[in-house]
């Protein structure tokens, strides 16, 4: 448990927090939400260790571990990735090496009854217990399970780290933290680095975690999947919910419209006895009345309204030029990194008015893709843009492509024409951007407000086709719904590269899945394609792609494949089930002989027979690597369990 006393912090004379309380119970998922700067980052550098509050404490229990991943770091290691994640489990491999010295000590020595004898036994077992509760015996297989979740190959494994994007390190760091398992994880964004299939996996990871688990991030469905509690920062303050982050809106929106009911029936109150007190003032008569009423408003608890922080970036994109019916079209297009071959003989055609969002693991060629489309990187093949198209683009890194030494202002005036030069000083602040802040050079700002600074030079041009490749990392909830409903109203071609599942719900009209080089296209929205792909995954439905397409026009066919893939479904569990019930079986079996070694162990002379049969000691390892061997697996069948049933 973590106990937040009285905390308070400030910047430039304003209050960030202002003697904010709250516990963090030890099995709590906890999303901490607010707008850019209303202080979610430095609250987890608190709670981290890393940052010291001016006033109050963070008080936690013995012992209490934590895990804190920034939202940004850059790892040094030049260690491989399995052996930079290994790192994770130091004390297992001392551990490991004591073990090894102990068992060459006890193996060479004949006598049994001494003290010193049983101090090397007592060593041993208190040492070989320790590495099996820290996960020491299933540590290689901890590892290699963890980086394949989070989206590494197993070609990976022995690659330097350094040859990996700072996203992919951050993979790595997040790994090590998840590896450690401590009390209570922090993670600061951390979908941020990932792609949707393992944002996926995480979310399974963190809702089944052992500990406490508290996390900043701007992906509504993250949260709303992983998050049972809600603490909001806005204005200093804190308001804490205990709800995911969708209950909490409607919840806060309940409980202001509440508040704000109890107000006004107070101030209608109050006024009916301010009018009293005024009309029978200077009557004796009522002069006790009045004494009475006085004291009445003086006892009187006043009810407040809480504040709440609305502003937000309001825009929407211009009216978007005339464009012929297709708008980019490829033939045989392939990309290569020298050696790196990323796409293979794409074909595709994407007409006027489409909406498109590109999804699929990182490195799958995303990016490249989007980047050949605007022209910034050379290729093979045929790639030609339709008539009288326009382009508008956001980089994944369009934050960093600012010049960090020009104003506000100037990053906008600098490519303002025309019409648009006189309404610089309005733009910027439908973005935000303040006569204070217009005149603050690009490099002193956040990460949430070069993503804004980047999103206002899009509305200097109209276009017709809008590339944008993860426009919403920085964003904050608001802000990404007013990108979001100013998309929908944009009248030109979309194409949107994102994992953000609740930013593309309803956005786009089709996906494109980049996998294994190729490109494979889905009808429907980003849940329409994640259901489809959880089915291929599960192996539901063992039919080609030819008799899917051939079911599609078939009402009887799609019966027929519904009913054929619960069956399947249903046998699947069945047996998941069963191997779930022989490994409780196995595990209670291999306990029961443990602890009947471990009174062996405690007092041989009382077994003195039993005690000299054989290799005691390594009858007692065998036991316990089956044991973890065992629990491992049982934990596997239980996550596997949990998504066929989810």
């Amino acid at each position: 448990m973590i106990s937040v006393n009285k905390l308070s912090i400030h910047f430039t004379g304003t209050y960030l927090f202002d003697d904010v309380s709250f516990i963090i119970n030890d099995k709590d998922r906890i999303g901490l939400v607010g707008k850019n700067g209303a202080g979610k980052s430095t609250l987890l550098k608190i709670l981290s260790g890393e940052t010291e509050p001016e006033s109050g404490e963070i008080v936690k229990t013995s012992g209490q571990t934590v895990g804190y991943l920034p939202q940004e770091m850059i790892p040094d290691s030049k260690r491989s990735v399995f052996n930079e994640a290994l790192t994770a489990f130091d004390e297992a491999l001392r551990l490991q090496k004591k073990h090894k010295h102990l068992t060459e000590q006890i193996s060479i020595r004949t006598d049994y009854e001494s003290d010193a004898y049983m101090q090397l036994v007592h060593e041993l077992t208190e040492a070989d217990e320790r590495f099996r509760m820290i996960g020491g015996h299933t540590m290689q297989a901890d590892t290699e399970k963890i980086l394949l979740g989070l989206g590494f190959l197993k070609p990976d494994f022995d690659k330097p780290l350094t040859v990996f994007s700072s996203g992919w390190q951050m993979r790595v760091e997040l790994a090590k933290i998840l590896l450690k398992r401590p009390d209570t994880i922090l993670l600061d964004e951390p979908t941020n680095h990932l792609d949707i299939e393992s944002i996926q996996w995480l979310e399974g990871f963190l809702i089944n975690y052992q500990g406490a688990v508290v996390l900043v991030s701007h992906d509504r469905a993250f949260l709303d999947n992983v998050t049972t509690r809600t603490i909001e920062i806005t204005l200093g303050r804190i308001n804490d919910y205990k709800a995911s982050y969708s209950e909490y809106v409607e919840q806060r929106a309940e409980r202001r419209q509440n508040q704000m009911a109890a107000f006004n029936n107070q101030q209608k109150s109050i006024d009916d006895i301010e009018s009293f007190i005024e009309r029978f003032r200077y009557k004796s008569t009522k002069s006790r009345q009045v004494q009475s009423r006085i004291k009445m408003l003086e006892k009187m608890d006043k009810i407040e309204v809480e504040d709440i922080d609305n502003s937000s970036i309001r825009f929407k994109f211009p009216p978007a030029p005339h464009s012929g019916r297709v708008v980019v079209e490829a033939v045989d297009l392939i990309k290569n990194y020298d050696e790196k071959l990323v796409l293979n003989n794409i074909n595709f055609a994407i007409n006027k008015g489409e909406s498109i969002a590109f999804v699929g693991k990182n490195g799958e060629g995303k990016t490249t893709l989007s980047k050949i489309i605007v022209g910034e990187l050379e290729y093979k093949g045929k790639m030609q843009l339709g008539h009288q198209v326009i382009i508008g683009y956001f980089a994944q890194n369009q934050a960093a492509m600012l010049d960090g030494e020009k104003t506000v202002f100037e990053t906008i005036d600098d490519i303002a024409v025309g019409d648009i030069r006189p309404k610089v000083r309005s733009i910027l602040g439908g973005f935000l951007f303040g006569s204070d802040d217009i005149d603050k050079k690009v490099k002193v700002l956040s990460g949430g407000e070069k993503s804004r600074l980047a999103l206002a030079k899009l509305l200097l041009t109209p276009v017709n086709l809008l590339v944008l490749d993860e426009p919403t990392n920085h964003l904050d909830m608001q802000s990404k719904d007013i990108l979001k409903n100013a998309l929908l109203q944009f009248e030109g071609t979309l194409i949107v590269v994102s994992h953000d599942r609740d930013f593309l719900q309803g956005l786009t009209e089709k996906v494109f899945e980049f996998k294994n080089k190729q490109i494979k296209p889905y009808i429907g929205d980003i849940y329409d394609f994640l259901e489809s792909r959880k089915l291929e995954n599960l192996k539901q439905l063992e039919i080609n792609n030819k008799n899917t397409d051939n079911s599609r026009n078939d009402a009887d066919s799609e019966n027929k494949i519904s009913w054929e893939k619960k069956r399947e479904l249903d046998k699947e569990i069945r047996k998941i089930n069963s191997r779930i019930q022989k490994c409780e079986d196995e595990i209670a079996k291999i306990e029961t002989e443990i602890h009947r070694i471990d009174k062996v162990l405690a007092n041989p002379q009382e077994h003195q027979v039993e005690f000299n049969k054989g290799d005691i000691y390594k009858t007692y390892q065998n036991l316990k690597d089956k044991l973890d061997k065992q629990m491992h697996e049982w934990e596997a069948l239980h996550n596997e369990l949990i998504l066929m049933e989810g």
